[in-house]
């Protein structure tokens, strides 16, 4: 077990009628003029971005709006929310949607608090050391981003996906309503419940030794999430299925559940460079490579498998459960409608060349490395692609 530091300053507002808070929270952490930061129109038809609307103009709260994330939100909508949010006087972001939406309004946050290009954060050129504000009124349970202090950004003229790491980028509040997800189309939620899962598994996957009670608080999260996330496949409007989703995605990625250890996130290093070069939905690009990086893995530490396979998957014990509990996550991907494979994902083999590109650029040319249970370098990380193209 390691010495750490459990930080999670965000404010949740949880339930039916938690839109109700929005207001009150703003009011009480100072907001002055708000930036409304949404995705598409569904946050529009659904309604929810007028009842904000005229929920600020009844309160006496000026605004303004910028509307067009798109899934791995792009830094050039980021560099128009800033120039806006200086232009308007804006001093708080308010970030309508899922993951996307909320990373692109912390990175607008950075850049109004810094002088230069804000892309230097996740460059490697600078660290934070100021953000404005960020408000969350959650619509997709997913990232995680919400309470965590991450925010991950894709540069598509230079062809990469980079994240920053900071807790002045943690949200000042979360105003959650599982009811905002029962539309959530079956694809959009499978891909939601893999990422979920993912980032307590990030965490469980460890070199040290974690304390006993972190390891019972991550791998209840997961088996629940697997257990529940399979059920609303079949149950879309089950209030109970989609809450206990909704406030997983909060915990698996604020931290709790890696208390005490190094976090692994190859997986997650490895799938940023699909979904730059290829498009795909970030969960589905995660269970695209994740049995093929375990299998590639697993020697380093089998024992840490199999309690993996017993205790999350209900895998019976037996000298042969670690990799029945690698071949018991692809059937539940496969089951919930996600991808076990590149083809699958992109709907044909990537290219030699291509292959290629997803190691040069997630090793940046031969130079960094990825993941802790086992560090990558670029010729393993070619392995794992290959082996996932198979």
């Amino acid at each position: 077990m390691r010495d750490f530091v459990y930080y999670t300053p965000t404010e949740v507002a949880f339930g039916r009628e938690s839109e109700d808070q929005i207001v009150p929270l703003l009011k009480k952490y100072g907001a002055g003029k708000v930036l409304i930061h949404y995705g598409g129109g569904s946050a529009v038809r659904s309604g929810l971005i007028p009842k904000i609307k005229v929920m600020l103009d009844s309160a006496g709260m000026p605004w303004v709006e910028l509307g067009g994330v798109v899934p791995n939100p792009h830094l050039s909508l980021v560099y128009e929310g800033i120039e806006l949010c200086k232009r308007e006087g804006v001093d708080f972001i308010l970030a309508v949607g899922g993951g996307s939406v909320i990373d692109s309004a912390k990175g607008i946050a950075y850049g109004i608090r810094y002088p230069g290009d804000v892309w230097d954060f996740f460059d490697g050129k600078a660290v934070p050391a100021a953000s404005a504000p960020v408000g969350v009124v959650l619509t997709i349970p997913a990232s995680g981003s919400e309470m965590s202090d991450s925010c991950v950004l894709t540069n598509t003229e230079k062809g990469q996906k980079r994240g920053c790491n900071s807790n002045f980028c943690r949200c000042r509040f979360a105003v959650m309503n599982p009811e905002r997800t029962f539309t959530l189309p079956p694809y959009q939620t499978a891909c939601g419940v893999t990422d979920i899962m993912m980032h307590s598994m990030e965490r469980y996957f460890t070199p040290d030794s974690p304390m006993a009670i972190t390891d019972a608080l991550c791998e209840a999260l997961i088996r629940d999430v697997r257990i529940t996330g399979e059920r609303l496949m079949s149950d879309p409007e089950n209030y109970e299925l989609r809450a206990s989703i909704m406030w997983a995605g909060s915990l698996a990625h604020n931290g709790l559940t890696g208390c005490g250890a190094r976090f692994d996130f190859g997986t997650h290093r490895l799938e940023h460079e699909l979904s730059t070069l290829f498009g795909v939905a970030h969960g589905a690009g995660l269970a695209a490579l994740w049995c093929h990086w375990a299998e590639y893995v697993m020697q380093v530490n089998p024992e840490r498998f199999r309690s993996f396979a017993v205790r999350v998957m209900d895998v019976p014990d037996g000298p042969a459960a670690a990799q029945q509990g690698i071949e018991a996550m692809r059937a539940f991907y496969r089951r919930i409608g996600m991808p076990v494979s590149i083809p699958e994902l992109i709907g044909r083999k990537a290219t030699e060349e291509e292959i290629s590109i997803l190691a040069d650029r997630c090793s940046r040319g031969g130079t960094f490395t990825v993941g802790n249970f086992k560090v990558l370098h670029r010729e393993e990380m070619l392995d794992i692609y290959h082996k996932a193209n198979e």
